[in-house]
């Protein structure tokens, strides 16, 4: 008796069979795979396969370190930013290469701003309809359990940050060594992990005091799971000879090597 495997592989396009051989089948969404834009999405994010085999980037985060960081050494530099961090472009004088954003909250209440970013933007599936069918948005699926994707297309892990998401999509565009600078990981305002709240003033946590300015809805970090994940990061890289290093000024993460951020851009930087 002919298999349903046998059969499958058949009757589906090359190209749908390689993906649901790859995996994609475990999830059993079977309505998403149903939805034609989901495969157009499969085919955007797949054409970043290894783009960049072998460069560096930076993954620029929110903290407020950034201030006390000559940026203007990254223009020429790759490099991913992350939720708000278009709040600087016009004070660095450049945008960010790729830019990156999971978080629910602030996609819904910066849609607007996203959709107007001059960059590619990896966005969360969940988010599709609220901003638009552009060909510079891919939407990256929710994996529930605690996993780093080598392929994003079969969709990522949060890690409860946007830095990890970004590591993985940084490590499918191959990527041979990630630098982070302003991933402070410290916050001074302190409550339950991933509670919703809503700021009353100036926002501290961040490199600009609008960022999570008054009015703004937005959750409490979950540091433990977020270091959990890095770890996890960090292992994947470390197993196919690639690295992560931490260029924050003062950041408290030590799952990372750390580096100084000035030495990358010298002919004996480390």
């Amino acid at each position: 008796m002919t298999s349903l495997r046998q059969a499958a592989k058949r009757r589906l396009p090359p190209r749908v069979w390689e993906f649901l051989r790859s995996g994609y089948f475990a999830t059993r969404d079977m309505a998403t795979m149903a939805n034609p834009r989901f495969w157009i999405n499969v085919g955007r994010i797949q054409a970043y396969k290894d783009r960049h085999k072998g460069e560096r980037c930076f993954i620029i985060g929110t903290g407020p370190s950034l201030k006390r960081m000559d940026l203007s050494l990254l223009e020429s530099e790759y490099t991913f930013g992350l939720n708000r961090i278009y709040l600087a472009f016009d004070r660095l004088g450049f945008s960010t290469t790729y830019y990156v954003s999971t978080n629910d909250l602030v996609i819904r209440q910066c849609a607007d701003e996203i959709r107007r970013l001059p960059c590619p933007k990896f966005v969360s599936w969940d988010n599709r309809d609220r901003l638009g069918s552009r060909s510079d948005m891919m939407f990256l699926r929710r994996v529930p359990v605690p996993s780093f994707s080598t392929d994003i297309a079969h969709g990522v892990w949060e890690g409860a940050t946007v830095t990890y998401v970004t590591m993985q999509v940084a490590y499918y565009m191959g990527f041979s060594r990630v630098i982070l600078v302003g991933v402070d990981h410290h916050f001074e305002t302190k409550g339950t992990p991933h509670q919703e709240i809503v700021s009353e003033g100036n926002d501290t946590n961040h490199f600009d005091d609008d960022y999570f300015g008054k009015g703004f809805r937005w959750n409490l970090p979950d540091l433990a799971t977020s270091e959990l994940a890095y770890s996890i990061a960090r292992l994947q890289f470390e197993s196919d000879n690639r690295e992560i290093v931490d260029a924050t000024v003062g950041g408290k993460l030590t799952v990372f090597r750390k580096v100084e951020f000035t030495s990358l851009f010298s002919r004996s930087g480390p």
